[in-house]
């Protein structure tokens, strides 16, 4: 069997769909495993240490893959470039973009679209949307302390004290919880619920 792992071609997508541990534990397993030159650059990811973990580096990853991870969907160059019966699994949109749906239905490959795989206990470790939007709530914060232009939590200098921001945070759902933690981490003061303990019955 045989993984690729193609460099994403989305302007601006700095993910790639495998680190090298990934790749070790695909290799691990006796499958060979090909990733496309600079597909781990947005990451940090250096080709060698991909070829420390036992990929084949090739620009032609794709060809003859059984198997091609994506973070986004495929540009139309790997699509032609994937055999028919192929699988493909990535983050597919598959509620935009109708012609690139129809482009991967006419292509012969069989896609999975990540974001639809169900959010439960058996499936976690396949659940692309939780992952990511744990990251997103946490970088929502940054991007919103580096435009803030001041310090968010309480600051005291000899100067004086720099009261600590209020942030409104809309929604609490995976990326909201995340949004709240490192929030609640730069202001210890910062009120916290407590809960009242029920007398025991004697």
């Amino acid at each position: 069997m045989k993984i690729a792992v193609p460099r994403e071609s989305q302007p601006g997508e700095a993910r790639v769909a495998a680190s090298p541990d990934t790749v070790k534990a695909y290799v691990k397993k006796g499958i060979e495993v090909a990733v496309e030159p600079g597909a781990g650059a947005g990451a940090f990811i250096v080709d060698e240490a991909y070829a420390a973990a036992g990929a084949k580096l090739s620009k032609d990853a794709v060809k003859d893959a059984d198997i091609v991870l994506g973070v986004r969907r495929p540009s139309d160059k790997v699509l032609k470039a994937m055999k028919k019966g192929a699988v493909l699994a990535a983050g597919l949109e598959p509620y935009g973009d109708r012609s690139g749906l129809e482009a991967i239905a006419k292509s012969g490959v069989t896609a999975f679209a990540m974001e639809l795989m169900p959010r439960i206990t058996r499936a976690q470790a396949m659940d692309v949307l939780s992952s990511q939007a744990n990251l997103a709530g946490y970088k929502a914060v940054i991007d919103a302390a580096a435009h803030f232009g001041r310090a968010f939590p309480m600051m005291m200098t000899a100067a004086g004290t720099v009261p600590p921001a209020k942030v409104f945070i809309m929604g609490v759902g995976v990326a909201g919880l995340q949004a709240i933690a490192p929030r609640a981490g730069w202001a210890p003061s910062f009120p916290r619920p407590t809960c009242a303990r029920r007398p025991r019955n004697r």
